[in-house]
């Protein structure tokens, strides 16, 4: 009974409110505050709030709702020590001959061959004293593309 005077009063306040900002010409947001204002009457209308409060004080369904929750937490558990350890046991035997078998095993060997290279163009302007080669700036992933047949 209580609840729902509660929820009479929040409506009644909320209607009182947008009627005061459509007074003063802000109608999108008076129909807003409106639309809250009758949600409450309307989880009274429909028994709603009569439901919840007959939970809210019942022992029984505050038991239930801890027995959701046990389970909930096993499941979650029981979830991370699956993604902990790498998944069920099948899976992990799968993935482990999986990995033995290689799909091709002639994958790291590069498939194009060696390419041509087109010649170096040379630079007509000289270089100053102080600075690099970007020859030598580079050299080291030349030497790892050369490595894998680039």
């Amino acid at each position: 009974m209580i609840a729902e005077t509660v929820c009479a009063a929040v409506s009644a306040a909320g209607l009182g409110v947008a009627a005061i900002t459509a007074y003063r010409k802000r109608f999108l947001r008076a129909a807003r505050i409106a639309a809250y204002a009758l949600v409450p009457i309307g989880l009274v209308m429909t028994g709603v709030v009569a439901w919840a409060a007959d939970t809210a004080f019942s022992p029984t369904a505050w038991a239930g709702f801890g027995v959701l929750g046990a389970a909930w937490a096993l499941f979650a558990t029981t979830r991370a020590v699956e993604r902990r350890r790498g998944g069920t046991r099948k899976e992990r035997k799968a993935a482990q001959s999986a990995q033995r078998e290689a799909i091709a095993p002639a994958a790291s060997a590069p498939s194009l061959g060696q390419g041509t290279r087109p010649a170096a163009r040379p630079t007509s302007a000289p270089r100053a004293a102080g600075s690099t080669d970007s020859g030598d700036d580079f050299s080291d992933i030349e030497a790892i593309l050369k490595k894998h047949g680039i």
